[in-house]
């Protein structure tokens, strides 16, 4: 897919969202750098939430679980 060269918030949002792992249950990474820009982090957040996701951030990445199972850290 060819995305405009500008994206506005909403449009990232509901591109993030509709991913076909979001939709599978899986698990999507984005650079927390690029939410942060493209939609802010708090809205991010907010709509992780809303969907009754988890999310993660580690080492500049931050990981969507696309599910309500719990996350466990393991080592």
């Amino acid at each position: 897919m060819t995305l405009p060269v500008q994206l506005s918030s909403d449009q990232w949002i509901n591109q993030f969202f509709s991913a076909q792992a979001v939709g599978q249950g899986g698990v999507v990474r984005r650079k927390a750098a690029d939410i942060d820009r493209l939609a802010g982090r708090e809205r991010f957040l907010r709509e992780v939430s809303l969907r009754g996701f988890r999310a993660v951030e580690n080492n500049g990445q931050i990981l969507v679980f696309c599910n309500r199972a719990p996350v466990r850290i393991l080592l």
